[in-house]
């Protein structure tokens, strides 16, 4: 398992981060333990959550469930809290079972830290994330028709001095020893950096956005400006839930799977999408790889990602995921994927 820096931190994370979402709908507590215990036997040292997960349903029932499931992890692995990087969202505006639905700010940080802090079981988050930006997103299909006129520049600026500011005194506190941003675009991620370098605030050490071989939307501004800036990719969603394994081709709908819960995957099945899948089945097996493995060790190959976010329901997928370490692609199979993407640039 490969280790990369983590932006300019000094910190060390695995190629590999262990995605939480199921865990406590899709996965039981002592599943999710055992992913858990498997993942970090294979060297992973990164596990990443969310205050609003469990996923597929969101319900006020659920919210927290995923956090307090680590937290009983780390609870009986006192010993082991050092070794493990633990990075944890604020959700912010409109997510109605926390806070109202309030919008990020540095009062509702005070309240959702603690909340993530007491769940967690730890003294520390190693990396506090936002999980989506207050003005708005072109993430999760919104490209479509995303439209920037309504932003007020200066409220946004406002907000981001009074956020970082907050993350600061969390840090001095050591409630936080890092922050991230997530489903960033180029500019948001840019004025986050340069409002921290200004005033000596935290600065942005990761952004995590979705990135997969059918979505690849970082690939342009964002790429250049983490890889100039040290703000590493961690990638969501890199088999394109689901998608990427092939496994709903042909109209088919395992039980149990992300599509007999939310049929339409967040937007992602399409009738392009399947035809670009088609095709990248055909490349791994031409080149004799498992499509798992490929999609996954394609991303090791970016040079802006830092870690690629992995979710498992049963310790086979996971065990495929994980092997993914050990695929290196050749140029040949690089040169196939690419000849696929130009074909099938935005399948969704």
């Amino acid at each position: 398992m490969r280790m990369n820096p983590l932006g300019r931190t000094g910190l060390m994370v695995s190629e590999i981060c262990l995605g939480s979402m199921t865990w406590g709908t899709q996965n039981t507590a002592k599943e999710a333990h055992c992913q858990i215990d498997m993942a970090r036997d294979r060297g992973v040292n990164f596990i990443d959550t969310a205050e609003m997960y469990p996923v597929n349903p969101i319900s006020s029932e659920t919210v927290g469930r995923t956090e307090r499931i680590i937290g009983l992890w780390n609870e009986k692995n006192t010993n082991l809290r050092g070794d493990v990087v633990i990075a944890t969202k604020h959700s912010g505006r409109g997510f109605k079972h926390a806070r109202h639905g309030a919008p990020i700010s540095s009062k509702t940080i005070v309240e959702a830290v603690e909340g993530s802090l007491r769940r967690l079981k730890t003294e520390y988050i190693d990396i506090y994330q936002l999980h989506w930006p207050n003005r708005g997103s072109y993430m999760f299909r919104q490209n479509w028709n995303f439209d920037p006129s309504t932003q007020k520049y200066d409220d946004t600026i406002a907000h981001m001095e009074d956020v970082l500011g907050e993350m600061e005194k969390l840090v001095k506190n050591g409630k936080i020893r890092h922050f991230g941003i997530s489903n960033e675009s180029a500019w948001g991620a840019a004025q986050w950096l340069r409002i921290a370098q200004e005033n000596n605030l935290p600065r942005a050490v990761s952004i995590q956005n979705e990135y997969s071989l059918l979505c690849r939307m970082f690939d342009t501004d964002l790429a250049e400006l983490s890889v100039n800036e040290d703000l590493g990719l961690l990638a969501f969603s890199p088999l394109a839930a689901g998608l990427l394994t092939g496994k709903y081709q042909r109209g088919a709908v395992p039980k149990a799977s992300r599509m007999s819960i939310v049929p339409e995957l967040g937007g992602r099945k399409t009738d392009r999408a399947f035809d670009a899948v088609d095709e990248y089945l055909d490349v791994a097996y031409k080149h004799d790889l498992f499509t798992v493995q490929m999609a996954l060790a394609w991303l090791r190959t970016r040079p802006f990602v830092t870690s690629t976010i992995i979710g498992a329901t049963s310790p086979e997928q996971l065990e495929m995921a994980l092997g993914s370490v050990d695929v290196a692609l050749s140029k040949e199979v690089i040169a196939d994927l690419d000849a696929v993407h130009r074909a099938h640039p935005m399948p969704y």
